[in-house]
C-alpha cells in the first residue's frame, strides 16, 4: 500500500499549492491513502469547514490538526459531524472531536491514523504514549488494520523520536508535523516502521515557518509580542512523506520525501 502524507498546510499560499500540486502527485505516484494536515489552513491559524471540504474533494482522505485546531470556533461543531477530521487524541476527555479512526481505501484496506500532540514546550495534555499504547492494543497492524499513520504533532524532536522507537515494529508511519521545516532523516527503523522527524508544511519558506518575517524577528530581537504573526502569502512548497508497506506485514518497505515547488529545489552554486 501506498501512503502519502503532506505537512501542515498554511495559509492561501499552502492552500493553493496543494490544489495545485496534489492532483499531479496522485497521477504520478498512485497513493491508495493521502493524510493531510491542516491546522494552519485558514489564514495561518485554524481550519474551516469550507476549507476541509476542498481538501476531501482534491483526494484527503483524512486530515489532521494539532494546537492550532480549535482557532476557528466552527471546528468545535464540524468535528463531531466529520469522522474525517481529527485533532490530537490526548486532549481531555470530553473535547470535541476524535484523534483516531480507522478509514477504509477504495481496495478495502483498513487504515488507522492517529493524532496526537507533544507535552515538551507544548500545552500540558494528556501523556501522548499512553494513549498511543492504549490504542495500539485495540488496533494492531495486520490484525484488525493493515496500517497505522501516527501523525506527532509536536515542538521538540527528542519528543517524535522517543514516540516512533517506542511504537517500532507496531505502526506503519511515524510522522512529525508542527514545525513546518522538512526533516532530512526519513528512514525506517529497525521494527519496520517508517519514521521522519518533520514532514515540513506546504507554504511560502520565505517566511519564518509560514509568518511575515518582521513580526516575529521583532518578537526576538525586541521582546515586545505586540505584532501580530500574518502568514506570508509569496509562492509556495509542498511537502509531503511517501511510504509505501509490506501488505504482509503492513510494515515500511520505502519512504521517500515528496517536494513540489520553486524554492526547495536543489540549485547549483
Amino acid at each position: 500500500m501506498k501512503l502519502l502524507f503532506c505537512g501542515d498546510i498554511v495559509g492561501r499560499s499552502g492552500r493553493e499549492i496543494v490544489h495545485e500540486e496534489l492532483p499531479k502527485l496522485r497521477r504520478e505516484l498512485e497513493p491508495d491513502f493521502i493524510v493531510i494536515n491542516a491546522e494552519n489552513a485558514a489564514g495561518g491559524f485554524g481550519m474551516t469547514e469550507k476549507i476541509c471540504a476542498e481538501l476531501f474533494e482534491l483526494g484527503a482522505d483524512v486530515i489532521s490538526g494539532g494546537n492550532h485546531s480549535w482557532d476557528k470556533n466552527e471546528c468545535l461543531e464540524y468535528i463531531n459531524r466529520e469522522p474525517r477530521l481529527l485533532r490530537p487524541a490526548n486532549y481531555p476527555a470530553g473535547t470535541p472531536g476524535r484523534g483516531i479512526g480507522v478509514y477504509s481505501t477504495i481496495k478495502g484496506q483498513k487504515v488507522a491514523v492517529m493524532n496526537v500532540m507533544g507535552r515538551l514546550f507544548m500545552d500540558p495534555l494528556d501523556d501522548p504514549f499512553a494513549v498511543v499504547t492504549r490504542e495500539l492494543e485495540r488496533f494492531r497492524l495486520k490484525g484488525n488494520v493493515d496500517a497505522f499513520i501516527l501523525d506527532v504533532h509536536a515542538e521538540a524532536s527528542s519528543e517524535k523520536m522517543a514516540m516512533a522507537h517506542c511504537v517500532d515494529g507496531r505502526v506503519s508511519l511515524v510522522v512529525g508535523t508542527h514545525t513546518h521545516i522538512p526533516t532530512a532523516d526519513a528512514q525506517i527503523l529497525p521494527g519496520g516502521t517508517a519514521y521522519q522527524t518533520d514532514a515540513g508544511m506546504c507554504g511560502d519558506y520565505n517566511s519564518v515557518i509560514g509568518m511575515n518575517k518582521e513580526a516575529p524577528i521583532a518578537r526576538f530581537t525586541r521582546k515586545l509580542p505586540t505584532e501580530r504573526l500574518s502568514v506570508a502569502t509569496g509562492p509556495a512548497d509542498l511537502c509531503a512523506v511517501l511510504v509505501e508497506t509490506d501488505d504482509a506485514t503492513g510494515l515500511a518497505r520505502r519512504i521517500e520525501p515528496v517536494r513540489r515547488g520553486a524554492r526547495l529545489k536543489a540549485t547549483a552554486p
